[in-house]
């Protein structure tokens, strides 16, 4: 039973540090704000460099993204990388 509660509240507290995880992001990837992709690990993902522009975070802790190649192949934190850069729409 002890063991039940001490998983109970370490689940609590990891759900906890996500949300704010999820919040953090949705107040650094700004719709509009441009980013380059570093690292992504899928089949489909657009090439390292690829340039885009932030569309939103989602509730899930993605960062929705239109790529300058026309992908919208999403970013996860935590596990893709991707870099905010001062750059113009379309360059």
């Amino acid at each position: 039973m002890r063991t039940l509660c001490i998983d109970h509240r370490k689940r609590a507290a990891e759900e906890r540090d996500r949300k704010r995880q999820i919040q953090k992001a949705k107040r650094t990837y700004l719709p509009g704000m441009r980013v380059k992709l570093l690292e992504m690990d899928d089949v489909q993902a657009p090439p390292a460099g690829t340039k885009g522009t932030v569309r939103m975070v989602d509730d899930i802790g993605s960062v929705c993204i239109s790529w300058d190649n026309g992908s919208s192949l999403n970013a996860v934190l935590g596990v893709d990388k991707i870099e905010i850069i001062q750059d113009e729409e379309g360059e």
